[in-house]
């Protein structure tokens, strides 16, 4: 496996680092968490502009990436900034899987998505589902050429700003099985389709979605009628890869800051970073992120491979990213003491970014236990 990037990769994450240095400073990302939108307009299109979406889609669906090794590399960086825009929504998982089973006009819609002019949502988990992707009791009922989707999704992440959802809902089979479960393409002034917002902790907006007997036509089915359940898998996957390479990226910055804050802050008439108890204890985080480093790498170098490989190595890197992205944030933010929880100084949000990230698309124990069960099959 190659670990180095490719000189179109490299060119791409200087770009994108410039610009979000530039551009993307602790003021900044503070308005956008206050404004009603949770993301920055302008800053959407300029990043769609400088490529950064088309990235997320390979050649065939009319980008110029789409593999492991693309995501990582825009990832890390909107990680590194502690970027709150919804490209993982947009790009990675609603739009990933409109590329992967749209008809020719559903497919249309990549070249507005990568273009920055379509925001996405994918309404799949539910209350009760938890972290278990099959677990879907939404029904899609198909009334002669029209089909009705009826239930409740929970923490849709960019759906207030969203003009389209994907939406998951189950035409055959029980509550947890893997067939039955369809794709539908739901605009945001469906009749019957209600979304209340709400702020997250770690930055952006999710809400609350509720479907109540919302008519479509056939057309907004996304491929076969009950068998999206891989599809879904495969991209939740590239979710996941996406990130803990956004979490790797925060937990840079979070040691950089940590390390800097060594340096200059002193006690006894020189700096902290050189009593002995802290030096160990940065060095312990410098080799615990190199350990989550070749654990990305590894997710992301098997991304294409077959299912099994995939998982059990997606898991590894998900479980290992969770335990290493808690001691990196306490012990980040127990070395600065109290001006690292004051929103003002950029720790406050990374810290949490990389605790919160932990729960999304299953926890370390849930990841530890889908390793086990990959690893024994």
């Amino acid at each position: 496996m190659n670990f180095e990037l490719t000189e179109e990769r490299q060119m791409l994450q200087d770009s994108l680092r410039r610009f979000l240095r530039d551009r993307y400073d602790t003021a900044t990302r503070n308005k956008i968490l206050e404004s009603d939108s949770g993301l920055s307009e302008a800053i959407w299109s300029e990043l769609a502009e400088l490529g950064v979406i088309g990235a997320l889609f390979t050649e065939e669906q009319g980008g110029f990436g789409g593999k492991g090794f693309d995501i990582t590399t825009v990832f890390e960086e909107l990680g590194r900034a502690g970027v709150v825009e919804p490209f993982m929504e947009t790009a990675v998982l609603a739009g990933g899987l409109i590329a992967d089973l749209g008809n020719e006009e559903q497919q249309g819609h990549v070249e507005e998505i990568i273009s920055g002019a379509l925001q996405l949502a994918f309404a799949h988990g539910e209350p009760t589902s938890r972290y278990d992707l099959f677990r879907v009791s939404t029904t899609a009922t198909v009334k002669s050429d029209a089909v009705v989707l009826s239930g409740r999704k929970a923490v849709v992440l960019n759906a207030e700003a969203a003009d389209m959802l994907v939406v998951s809902a189950r035409e055959s089979g029980d509550v947890a099985d893997e067939d039955g479960i369809s794709l539908f393409l739901v605009p945001k002034d469906a009749k019957g389709l209600t979304v209340q917002g709400y702020a997250l902790l770690a930055g952006g907006r999710a809400a609350e979605v509720t479907l109540d007997d919302v008519t479509l036509p056939a057309s907004a089915r996304l491929g076969a009628a009950g068998k999206a359940a891989h599809a879904i898998e495969a991209r939740i996957a590239a979710a996941n890869v996406a990130q803990v390479s956004e979490t790797l990226g925060a937990m840079e910055t979070a040691t950089r800051l940590t390390k800097d804050y060594l340096g200059t802050r002193k006690q006894f008439g020189r700096p902290i970073g050189t009593f002995q108890a802290l030096a160990h204890r940065m060095s312990d985080m410098l080799i615990e992120m190199e350990q989550a480093r070749s654990a990305v790498i590894n997710a992301a170098g098997n991304l294409e491979s077959d299912r099994k490989v995939r998982e059990k190595h997606v898991s590894a890197a998900k479980n290992l990213m969770g335990r290493t992205g808690r001691l990196i944030a306490e012990d980040s933010i127990q070395m600065h003491g109290g001006i690292a929880m004051t929103q003002e100084y950029e720790l406050a949000h990374i810290a949490k970014r990389i605790v919160m990230a932990d729960h999304r698309f299953g926890d370390t124990d849930h990841h530890l236990e889908r390793f086990i069960a990959f690893s024994a099959a």
